[in-house]
């Protein structure tokens, strides 16, 4: 066999293997066993070039709940304008909700397993980039279980009655975690104006006090020229 059609052989192969895995969704280890799950929730800060835009991607399971909350946290450029464009797509692609501000949410049920689209979008500073805090994931519901069961299993059956507990608890645990991240975007927002403002209000005061210091000397030397009195000779005197 030629090397050339062996490379070609080679190329056909790794594109074949690269669309399969791209396809792929995640497997489980046995049948007993449930699908592998990816992290589920999500905090971080990125920076957005102005008119750019960052993707991410998040795999969730059917009946599941999908919530995401952004802040913007500071601007970087000339301009001013704080808003950014918030987008959430579902596997096959199709918009789910749009969001467009300074600070907001999307939640929304999961309705198919796969991969989940979130987008932000820059598009209206050309000149300046926005740092993002972003806090997003995907949480699940334990079953649904009859209330009078449910008391009936906890009077009959101590471990039900810790393990419904401790479900509970750790669904408390969870969603105090969530505010605790959105109050956190608000508090570094709320920082990084207030440098911000300080920064502005120090070079403001700084000129200030220059153009008084300035306008001062300025003062005191069209003053003192009123005052000069020319020297006379017998040849140069003043005039009437």
């Amino acid at each position: 066999m030629s090397p050339l059609l062996l490379g070609a052989g080679l190329v056909v192969l790794n594109l074949v293997t690269s669309a399969r895995s791209q396809n792929r969704e995640p497997l489980s280890g046995s049948g007993n066993q449930p699908l592998f799950r990816e992290a589920d929730r999500h905090d971080f800060a990125i920076m957005i070039l102005p008119g750019g835009i960052e993707c991410f991607w998040q795999f969730a399971h059917q009946n599941g709940y999908f919530f995401f909350s952004y802040e913007v946290q500071r601007i970087l450029g000339m301009s001013h304008n704080r808003h950014v464009a918030a987008t959430a797509h579902t596997p096959q692609g199709f918009l789910i909700e749009t969001s467009q501000d300074v600070r907001g949410q999307i939640n929304f049920s999961t309705q198919e397993t796969g991969y989940y689209q979130l987008c932000l979008r820059n598009q209206q500073n050309h000149f300046s980039s926005l740092q993002v805090y972003l806090n997003f994931g995907v949480f699940y519901e334990g079953p649904e279980i009859d209330y009078k069961e449910n008391q009936r299993k906890q009077l009959n059956d101590t471990l039900d009655a810790i393990e419904e507990s401790s479900r509970r608890v750790q669904a408390n645990i969870f969603h105090m975690w969530r505010f605790y991240n959105f109050a956190r975007m608000k508090k570094m927002a709320d920082f990084f104006l207030l440098l911000s403002n300080y920064n502005y209000v120090n070079w403001w005061s700084t000129a200030q006090s220059l153009v008084i210091v300035l306008s001062g000397i300025l003062q005191l030397y069209f003053l003192k020229r009123l005052f000069n009195v020319p020297t006379t000779t017998d040849t140069k005197k003043p005039r009437c």
